[in-house]
């Protein structure tokens, strides 16, 4: 589902659509991503249980409900310790469980496995499902490119390692299910590193 809010950092405030991914079957699911409303995620779930609520990463349009989403739908927070700096800017207070690199979550009788891509934040993830040939790449890997890098806490040639050395090992047939805006796949994006590269942030 999409939800729409406010994306804050450095000062500026911008207006912004976020992906919300409910992930599962008819008996349990993962919530990737808790953005902006609380009520139409937790109509989505429709009463199933869910394992995690799963953050990409800390930017607050990502994280602005996940500990009212914890609270109603009994379940943990899952994120990158190093976005820590980033989640406590709109959760002074609120607790999170770490997420790791190459950890696995289990969900419906299958696993996600969490991959470590930073640049967009130090602690941003990505979220493979072989079994379905998806990729929840966050804010990391778009339509078109990476993640925005030009703020506090990202780096560009982080990111560029990180979809290079990660994401483009995956199969070229990958849905990629994105933050923001429309999917795509690794073999759409891959052709384009040396542009991106270029061009730069």
């Amino acid at each position: 589902m999409v939800t729409s809010g406010q994306f804050s950092l450095d000062g500026g405030t911008w207006d912004v659509d976020n992906n919300v991914w409910v992930v599962g079957d008819d008996d349990e699911v993962v919530v990737i991503d808790a953005a902006h409303n609380a009520a139409p995620i937790i109509e989505t779930v429709a009463g199933r249980h869910v394992n995690a609520v799963i953050v990409t990463h800390g930017h607050n349009d990502h994280v602005t409900v996940a500990p009212e989403l914890a609270e109603a739908l009994y379940c943990p927070i899952l994120m990158h310790q190093g976005d820590d700096v980033l989640w406590k800017a709109t959760h002074p207070e609120a607790p999170y469980w770490h997420l790791d690199g190459d950890q696995r979550v289990g969900v419906a009788g299958t696993q996600l496995q969490v991959i470590h891509s930073p640049g967009h934040s130090p602690g941003s993830v990505c979220l493979y499902l072989p079994e379905a040939d998806v990729l929840f790449s966050g804010d990391t890997l778009f339509s078109g490119g990476p993640g925005a890098t030009g703020r506090s806490y990202s780096d560009f040639p982080t990111i560029i390692e990180s979809i290079r050395d990660r994401l483009f090992a995956l199969p070229e047939d990958t849905r990629v299910y994105t933050g923001h805006g429309d999917h795509t796949t690794i073999g759409t994006e891959a052709p384009h590193l040396a542009e991106w590269i270029a061009r730069g942030h």
